[in-house]
């Protein structure tokens, strides 16, 4: 029979590369990748830095969306009850495309809600001066009803 020592002596190498800390071996495998700097090879010149401005050029910008998908977000913020989010999406719809009469629709709902029935009014304006016949602007029923209950509450001057 073996003799039992007691302590038993620690072994240093299980003490860190526990199979119960793969994240050890994980993080010494990372720093060293990223630590080490390949050499140019033999004959070849390190690569040249490129200036800033190139640098800038290849990097992803952001590209904006189009006014039909600000609309469409606002539409969301406007459902959720988040009308200072729904007033930005619709403000950069309408600041992409003037045209764009459901941007002033979604403008004039949001002012509407946030208490400000004079900027509703101009927006619902703009939303009917838009549309593309006078058949639209009657069909838009919702707009001219709040546009007459805009005018009783509110004083035009």
């Amino acid at each position: 029979m073996r003799e039992q020592i007691w302590p038993p002596k620690p072994n240093l190498s299980r003490l860190f590369f526990k199979p119960t800390r793969p994240w050890v071996l994980r993080v010494l495998v990372l720093v060293a990748c990223f630590a080490a700097q390949p050499a140019p090879l033999p004959g070849q010149t390190a690569q040249p830095q490129v200036p800033q401005s190139q640098a800038a050029a290849n990097e992803p910008h952001y590209v904006p969306p189009g006014p039909a998908k600000c609309v469409e977000i606002g539409n969301f913020y406007l459902k959720r009850k988040s009308y200072k989010a729904a007033l930005s999406r619709f403000q950069e719809a309408a600041k992409t495309n003037p045209e764009y009469a459901p941007a002033y629709l979604g403008l004039g709902k949001t002012y509407e809600k946030l208490g400000r029935p004079q900027d509703a009014l101009d927006a619902y304006h703009r939303y009917l001066d838009l549309l593309p016949s006078d058949k639209d602007a009657e069909e838009a029923k919702d707009v001219q009803r709040a546009i007459k209950r805009l005018n009783v509450s509110a004083p035009t001057g």
